[in-house]
């Protein structure tokens, strides 16, 4: 009775990462579905500061991703942000952000970190992937539509990044096909981005003017 007791009030949070230049609904989607899935008690999106993978585009300044998150979220209670990787000079590595959230909550903390299916083949190349499987209760991978990975591909993560199905939950979720690369280039081709953003985003980016210059870049890793 004491264990259950113990995990109804363990506070288990799960953590989005991402650019978020911009936020949209492929994003939020993805994080209610993982909530309800693992019974979260809330979702941070962590607005990256300069990604690590990413040193050759220019983000969109941290003050502007920082807004159109907030106000994709407001609606839903679940739903918090951090500044933490905005804050943090230099190159944002996960790593050193788990640590920091780690000693920011506490380590009898359950902590998910949210990740999509073509990151998590990549995830070995990531910095000192082992540690960041150290410091999470479980990372979860959304799940491609149609695809279920077989013995021969479970063999490959675990050459990849020994220990990784010890914390390794995969989960389905509605993957919308919206993305933040192609956001930019539509709004910089004067196209509409009306119902794959929310409203309040989208009225954002129109009264900052915010990517009105060419994107060709599709978007890389964390």
């Amino acid at each position: 009775m004491e264990e259950c007791n113990t995990s109804i009030l363990m506070r288990r949070i799960g953590i989005l990462g991402g650019t978020f230049d911009p936020i949209h609904y492929a994003h939020l989607a993805i994080a209610e579905e993982v909530r309800v899935a693992l019974n979260l008690t809330e979702v941070v999106f962590m607005p990256a500061g300069q990604p690590p993978h990413k040193p050759g585009r220019e983000v969109t300044p941290a003050q502007h991703r920082e807004a159109m998150v907030q106000l994709a979220i407001a609606s839903n209670p679940y739903f918090t942000y951090s500044r933490i990787e905005l804050d943090r000079p230099g190159p944002s590595y996960l790593v050193d952000t788990l640590r920091s959230l780690r000693s920011q909550w506490g380590s009898d903390v359950s902590l998910s970190f949210i990740i999509g299916w073509d990151s998590l083949e990549e995830l070995h190349t990531w910095y000192d992937p082992q540690g960041i499987l150290s410091l999470l209760t479980h990372l979860v991978a959304v799940k491609r539509p149609g695809y279920t990975p077989g013995n021969e591909y479970n063999t490959m993560l675990e050459k990849r990044l020994p220990g990784i199905h010890q914390r390794l939950l995969v989960v389905s979720a509605p993957l919308l096909n919206i993305s933040s690369t192609e956001l930019r280039q539509r709004v910089s081709d004067g196209r509409p981005i009306k119902y794959q953003t929310p409203e309040a985003v989208e009225d954002y980016i129109v009264e900052h003017d915010l990517y009105i210059h060419p994107e060709v870049e599709e978007e890389g890793k964390r």
